[in-house]
């Protein structure tokens, strides 16, 4: 039976949901709150699943240096290719634009989210480690969360 830990990470940004119905189609943000849930057969040679500050310097700086106070936007969305491509900037819009908006490979939902993370993201950063990213639960508010698990066995 493998071992799990779960540290959570707060971050701000902004997202709007293309084709919602009611207000989230709109330019909004929110105060989310990220939980990443890790896995290891065996714990190491201290007890341990992995460092929660192994998990701090891997998943949560990354949250920070990627989303934290930016506009995820889908990069299907008509908004984001308006933003990118319909406007001519001055410079030092553009490169504020180019700082705070980030075009994401998905629609960001709170359960897109999750699901990024945990198949894209984790594999990635934890590469060379005995620990698996399995489940991340996404808080979009404190009443709305999200939640994405691996299968069983899954390995991205």
């Amino acid at each position: 039976m493998p071992h799990e830990v779960t540290r959570y990470h707060d971050f701000s940004a902004g997202h709007r949901v293309s084709g919602h119905e009611n207000k989230c189609k709109d330019l909004h943000g929110h105060n989310y709150r990220v939980h990443f849930t890790c896995i290891s057969a065996e714990l190491d040679d201290v007890g341990r699943v992995i460092d929660f500050g192994v998990i701090k310097e891997l998943l949560c700086e990354w949250l920070e240096e990627n989303w934290d106070h930016k506009t995820l936007l889908w990069d299907l969305d008509p908004i984001a290719g308006i933003l990118r491509d319909g406007f001519s900037w001055s410079t030092a819009l553009e490169s504020f634009m180019s700082d705070s908006i980030v075009e994401v490979p998905f629609n960001p939902t709170a359960e897109n989210m999750a699901q990024y993370l945990v198949d894209v993201i984790g594999p990635e950063l934890l590469k060379g480690t005995e620990v698996q990213l399995i489940s991340v639960t996404v808080d979009e508010t404190r009443k709305c969360s999200a939640t994405y698990t691996a299968f069983k066995g899954h390995q991205s």
